[in-house]
């Protein structure tokens, strides 16, 4: 079986996905991306992510096409693709449907800066990318026009994808801008919220890059810590 620890890792963070509250149901996906053979790894559609096996997750390329697996790859796998042919250090993707992310998604309102771990994203703004229906080209083109130099992006009336260098750093992006929403609306709730300024960002993204242990070996860090 090929690829087989992405895809053991793609049923791990499945379950992580679901019990966090990132995703509801058989929604969301999740993916990890091999540069050197060309090949993604994707969380199939439909099946509950307590129900997904290692044997479940369909492998493709670039291309559209299954390369190893009997079922159905999401149907979200061209948003995923998009990512990886426009951001080089991206290897893995987490889509989710978390609740105040896709609030803000609904409002059709970015994500600001009202607490610096927002500089994770390597932005200070999450932007948010026009509606189109899900698992269409059309989803994928909008996702490509918007994401600008962020590794998030909220789309319109559905959700958020987040992407980093590896699974655990694409989830833990994820599970921060759930945070920020979080805050951002509960501030609305009760006032104006105060947004950081670029410069105070830049100076949290600066020491963004030391937060953290060193890296080990060959890797390196990315964002908060990454």
């Amino acid at each position: 079986m090929i690829m087989e620890k992405e895809r053991a890792e793609i049923v791990e963070y499945g379950k992580k996905m679901s019990t966090s509250g990132l995703c509801r149901g058989t929604s969301g996906n999740i993916s990890i991306y091999d540069p050197e053979t060309g090949y993604m790894a994707i969380s199939p559609s439909g099946i509950g992510y307590f129900e997904t096996t290692p044997e479940d997750v369909v492998v493709m390329d670039l291309h559209g096409n299954v390369v190893e697996g009997n079922r159905a790859p999401s149907s979200e796998h061209g948003l995923h693709t998009v990512i990886y042919e426009n951001k080089p250090q991206a290897r893995a993707v987490v889509h989710t449907h978390s609740p105040y992310c896709t609030t803000f998604a609904v409002l059709n309102q970015p994500l600001k800066a009202v607490h610096y771990v927002i500089g994770g994203a390597g932005v200070s703004e999450i932007p948010c990318a026009p509606y189109e229906t899900f698992g269409t080209p059309a989803l994928a083109k909008s996702v490509k026009n918007t994401i600008g130099d962020s590794k998030a992006v909220l789309l319109q009336n559905h959700g958020l994808v987040a992407c980093g260098p590896k699974l655990s750093k694409a989830f833990g992006l994820a599970v921060n801008m759930e945070f920020v929403a979080e805050m951002q609306y509960r501030a609305m709730c009760v006032g104006e919220p105060t947004v950081l300024d670029d410069e105070k960002m830049a100076e949290a993204m600066e020491r963004f890059k030391s937060y953290g242990q060193p890296a080990k070996g060959n890797e390196k860090k990315d964002g908060m810590g990454y």
